[in-house]
């Protein structure tokens, strides 16, 4: 039996993750998880107070995310940030096959719309700090498509379930995960044997 689709919507917070989580997993007749929701109290008590989140603060959260995405009968649609390298890579191997859909925009267009947002606990702030822990998708990372999101949200909807059809091609194609990763698995611990590239891509926005 063909494994559920899998999808990370990714991008810093304000570039419109949830939106179009929502519309892909109507598109896939799927589910949608907010990856907001798996914070811990602690971590959104961080993010509220204008703290960036450091490694240690995302990888349990990361964990209950590919957990969400692994754990699914249907196609699963989730938005999470996965800013780093090394964050998809956890995602990658918590659930095999997971595929990206990147949204790339600048802080000129992503800070207003944080600043018109309501009730979010993530202020605008923190973009500064998002926008430099983000690390490009690598030529390599070919199960990732970037967005621009300098368009109208339904010009984005549409790019999107239209560059599904390319990442579909690119399925059964595995991308080299650089880390050594042990990523809990409801409340065991998967020890996988993974390449480590002592020097991962840090690349420069584009």
């Amino acid at each position: 039996m063909a494994r559920p689709q899998t999808v990370v919507v990714m991008g810093v917070s304000g570039c419109g993750k949830s939106a179009v989580s929502e519309a892909l997993a109507h598109h896939l007749g799927g589910v949608v998880v907010d990856g907001d929701d798996l914070h811990s109290p602690e971590a959104v008590a961080k993010m509220r107070a204008g703290t960036p989140l450091t490694d240690e603060d995302r990888w349990p959260w990361l964990d209950r995310v590919g957990n969400a995405l692994r754990h699914r009968e249907t196609a699963a649609v989730v938005a999470c940030s996965a800013l780093k390298r090394s964050y998809r890579d956890r995602l990658r191997t918590a659930c095999p096959g997971v595929r990206f859909i990147f949204l790339d925009g600048d802080a000129a267009v992503i800070e207003p719309r944080m600043r018109a947002r309501a009730g979010h606990y993530m202020p605008a702030s923190l973009l500064q700090s998002q926008l430099q822990t983000l690390e490009l998708p690598g030529e390599d990372e070919v199960d990732v498509c970037r967005i621009d999101i300098d368009q109208p949200l339904a010009g984005v909807l549409e790019v999107a379930i239209g560059k599904m059809g390319a990442l579909a091609t690119h399925a059964g194609r595995s991308v080299q995960v650089h880390e050594s990763i042990a990523v809990d698995t409801d409340q065991g611990i998967d020890k996988s044997t993974i390449a480590i590239d002592d020097e991962p891509s840090r690349r420069g926005r584009r």
